[in-house]
């Protein structure tokens, strides 16, 4: 994802155009350093509230009960949240001093607390201040540390903890030893990450493909997704198909492709990454169910797949299987795809949702479906939407 940072806006991607802490494209080697400062891929800067709404089964919305909200609402009274993301029915988010909060569904033990009991209120896992960026399934979590490790917990059936087994865990476990990490995200039963040497890995289900690694069998430790090391960003993922820019700007899917989500043109599943037509001005890829969406340098907003609900934002309920822009706009900053809607916030501040709202997931306090982007409130104080929502039926934004 991309935000705003103090003098002007950072695109969050690689290769070297500029290095401008202003205005520039930040280098692999420069987000590795501010990521072991804690700094990535949020500052302190962008530090605020979290406010939840939608589904509200098992206390994923963090207010102390299994309400369903259609407007959002404050999780408890901490102003210094940086990111959050969720899986089906769960959340998690990380404060600005590093300290890691999860509540909602524990089945798996998706919490991480070493119980496998629902929590309707954020609870701390463990007490370490080093986590940084959150990747989400549909019951298991993936997170990058500031040291450069990688940890996983919850569901495991496919091997998607990366621990060489299926068995689940209720507490943190470390996926191998490698202090190198970058980057993580998570799809609904596998992982991806990518390492600061510029490759790419990846674990756990893989019956369409979406581990990228020209077959379909399941992994359950990580395997290298080709012989590559110009991978930049591997940030959301389709529930069942990967999605990653390199460092030079294009975007490239694989996995299942049948509704069109890998953006080729087909409707075809692919083992391996195929690129997203020519263009190498690509930020950040967005991933929901059958359907996936990303944003550009120039800051407009494209989305693919799908189209039921009008989840694809653009005034259809039609599939796609190649990019389509949301609007003309060319302020949008990042965003955040659910089972089967989405969200995005503007330069300006403002948050915008559509698609599905059958459990007020828009926070528009209805349950009327829209098509095109409408705005969550008036407020222009929206700096975050969630790093990881790939199945979930619910909402999460960090305010200033």
């Amino acid at each position: 994802m991309s935000g705003k940072w103090p003098g002007g806006f950072i695109t969050k991607l690689a290769p070297t155009v500029s290095t401008s802490a202003a205005s520039g494209i930040w280098t692999l080697d420069q987000q590795a350093d501010y990521q072991k400062q804690g700094l990535w891929p949020l500052g302190p800067f962008e530090e605020g509230e979290l406010w939840m709404w939608g589904q509200g089964t098992n206390g994923k919305l963090g207010q102390g009960n299994t309400t369903t909200y259609s407007s959002p609402v404050q999780v408890g009274a901490l102003t210094t949240w940086v990111t959050v993301g969720s899986t089906v029915g769960s959340t998690a988010g990380v404060a600005s001093d590093g300290t890691l909060w999860t509540w909602g569904a524990n089945a798996s033990g998706q919490l991480g607390d070493g119980t496998t009991v629902d929590k309707s209120s954020p609870i701390q896992v463990g007490a370490l201040t080093t986590w940084s960026k959150i990747g989400a399934g549909q019951t298991h979590f993936i997170m990058l540390k500031t040291d450069g490790t990688v940890w996983c917990w919850g569901y495991n059936g496919s091997g998607q903890l990366g621990q060489g087994d299926t068995t689940s865990r209720s507490s943190p476990v470390q996926v191998g030893a490698l202090t190198t990490w970058a980057q993580v995200g998570g799809g609904e039963n596998f992982c991806l990450a990518i390492k600061t040497d510029g490759t790419l890995w990846a674990w756990g289900q893989n019956h369409t493909g979406q581990l990228g690694d020209s077959s379909t069998t399941d992994r359950s430790s990580p395997v290298q997704v080709g012989a590559l090391t110009t991978w930049a960003l591997a940030g959301d993922n389709g529930a069942h198909n990967g999605g990653a820019v390199k460092t030079d700007g294009t975007l490239w899917t694989w996995g299942a492709g049948a509704n069109g989500q890998l953006g080729d043109g087909t409707t075809v599943s692919k083992s391996s990454p195929v690129q997203v037509g020519a263009l190498t001005n690509w930020a950040t890829p967005i991933g929901g169910t059958a359907f996936m969406g990303a944003v550009k340098t120039d800051g407009t907003l494209w989305t693919w797949g799908n189209g039921a609900d009008g989840r694809l934002g653009d005034g259809t309920t039609t599939q796609k299987s190649s990019p389509v822009q949301v609007g003309a706009l060319t302020n949008w900053s990042g965003g955040a795809a659910g089972n089967a809607h989405m969200e995005a916030f503007k330069t300006d501040g403002t948050l915008w949702t559509w698609g599905n709202n059958y459990y007020g997931q828009l926070g528009l306090n209805n349950t009327t479906y829209y098509s095109s982007p409408v705005q969550v409130g008036a407020l222009t104080t929206w700096a975050v939407v969630p790093t990881a929502l790939p199945v979930a039926r619910f909402s999460a934004g960090i305010k200033r």
